[in-house]
């Protein structure tokens, strides 16, 4: 994933970043893959304002922890079955930005065991939060 601060939107940002988190998950449209679980990598970036990430008192409460990354990526799977990558990713990514601290987010979800010719087969998407 590219860094996206130059952006105009995100340029007063800090990105933080979960890389090749890999969970077992029941994904996929084919008969094989909905016989049980198969590996999944997930990589998400969250921008998050320097107003509201930069801490002072070097204390957790002062920033956005990475245990919300991985809780909302597990609360997402625990709800079953999914099909398609893509219904995946813009699931958590929407839930991502659920939170106040997040202007935008990036999501890459990658099957690794799908084919044997190739690394992986994947999505990604970028939401950003409307403005209001």
């Amino acid at each position: 994933m590219n860094s996206l601060l130059m952006h105009p939107m995100l340029s007063d940002c800090r990105r933080l970043f979960l890389r090749n988190y890999q969970i077992m998950s029941n994904i996929g449209v084919h008969d094989f893959e909905k016989r049980g679980e198969q590996r999944v990598l997930f990589n998400v970036e969250l921008y998050v304002p320097l107003a509201d990430s930069t801490p002072t008192q070097d204390e957790l409460h002062e920033v956005l922890d990475y245990d919300f990354i991985r809780n909302t990526i597990q609360q997402r799977l625990a709800k079953g079955h999914t099909h398609l990558q893509e219904t995946l990713c813009d699931d958590i990514a929407r839930s991502l930005l659920q939170h106040p601290k997040v202007r935008a987010v990036q999501v890459s979800t990658q099957k690794p065991d799908v084919y044997p010719d190739c690394d992986s087969v994947g999505v990604e998407v970028l939401h950003f939060k409307n403005a209001t």
